[in-house]
């Protein structure tokens, strides 16, 4: 079945259109996960095993979903998070999210391995910007890094901290994905088959790593794997300290993407960090690992008094906002639920993911009988 925008009611829909629009080594880039996929599928799962309890008569006809995280006021709960590669899936990539998150006063996260110069993010757009660091062998590009951040005047700055090697995703391995696509008799009859996309990537801009093209050749000139990018060019043995020295570096608002444990969550609070996104890289790293959602409790209740709590993963309804920041997120955020809508239609796509989560967060609160999001509590949960 032919799709179009307009018909796209939700993530399921969105991921179906982009599936019908990229080619088939990159759209499973983005769909695929390591091992057998078990923590993936996981991640969203973990909702269906808890029950929301709504009151009524609660004069709901004026609402207020914003939120103030590491700092920002962000008109909805729910972010962008950091992804790699966005012009792979359209050829505006960080430029089209850009511009939709601003249109929706939401945080735009911008990944280390992004395709557009952070400069030029930080000219576009006012709203709340995170930048997603990588801690790289090269001491040198890890401080330039942080330094052109500061200059585009980035508003936060976020640790990954679960990448120290590559996750097996051997969905990348079946099709030959790398950064930049190698170019095979496989990879060019699915080239072939979406032209429209072909020709973007082709005719447009080079394609390129766009803060590390000038350190690194893998990536931007070298074709490579992102697990095999991860385990030879990221420094495994990066520790705590590294963390503490990064946070006194940037000087500002600092998080750590990637803490599962409520150990790891009281580390994080005692460097200083002010928050932590609660995130297993959308099953991307290590498979059977918990789910983020059901580790937010657990989490909430040793440092939510103390931190900022994001719930990272698996985010597919407003009913999943609601359910993890009633378990005691700050608020949430997502990846592949624009990147679908960024491969499907780019910045027309993504307002649509956005639109729709504002939609039913906004339904679902007046329907769970809540004005603010502080009104969410724990007692309105039931878990399975």
């Amino acid at each position: 079945m032919l799709r179009t925008l307009a018909k796209c009611n939700n993530v399921e829909d969105l991921r179906l259109l982009a599936k019908q629009r990229l080619p088939g080594p990159i759209f499973h880039y983005i769909d695929g996960a390591a091992d057998d996929e078990t923590t993936y599928r996981r991640n969203t799962l973990s909702y269906g095993t808890c029950d929301l309890v709504p009151n009524v008569l609660a004069g709901v006809e004026e609402i207020d979903m914003s939120v103030t995280v590491m700092g920002q006021k962000l008109a909805m709960p729910l972010f962008c998070s950091p992804t790699a590669l966005q012009r792979l899936f359209h050829h505006d990539g960080e430029r089209a999210v850009a511009r939709a998150a601003e249109k929706f006063g939401t945080m735009f996260g911008v990944s280390a391995l992004g395709t557009v110069k952070l400069r030029e993010i930080g000219e576009m757009i006012s709203t709340p910007k995170l930048f997603q660091f990588y801690f790289h062998k090269d001491r040198g590009l890890n401080n330039a890094m942080v330094e052109r951040a500061k200059e585009a005047n980035f508003n936060a700055l976020a640790l990954t901290v679960d990448t120290i090697t590559g996750g097996n995703r051997e969905r990348d391995l079946l099709t030959g994905f790398t950064s930049p696509p190698r170019l095979t008799l496989k990879s060019l009859a699915s080239f072939a088959a979406h032209p429209s996309w072909a020709m973007n990537y082709f005719l447009r801009d080079k394609f390129e790593l766009a803060e590390l093209k000038d350190y690194v050749e893998q990536g931007s000139n070298v074709a490579v794997s992102i697990g095999d990018y991860f385990g030879s060019m990221l420094d495994q043995s990066m520790n705590w300290n590294d963390a503490e020295n990064l946070r006194e570096q940037w000087d500002g608002p600092f998080c750590l993407k990637g803490i599962m444990s409520v150990d790891d969550a009281r580390k994080a609070v005692a460097i200083g960090a002010d928050a932590i996104m609660v995130s297993n890289h959308g099953g991307r790293q290590l498979d059977g690992s918990r789910s983020p959602f059901d580790q937010i409790s657990e989490i909430a209740d040793a440092v939510g008094d103390q931190i900022d709590i994001i719930c990272d993963g698996g985010i597919r309804r407003g009913t999943h906002v609601l359910k993890a920041i009633a378990a005691g997120a700050k608020a949430c955020s997502g990846g592949r639920m624009y990147l679908y809508a960024l491969a499907a239609a780019g910045q027309p796509g993504v307002e649509k993911a956005l639109n729709n989560m504002k939609i039913e967060i906004e339904r679902d609160m007046k329907l769970m009988g809540v004005t603010k999001l502080s009104q969410l509590k724990s007692s309105m949960l039931r878990f399975r």
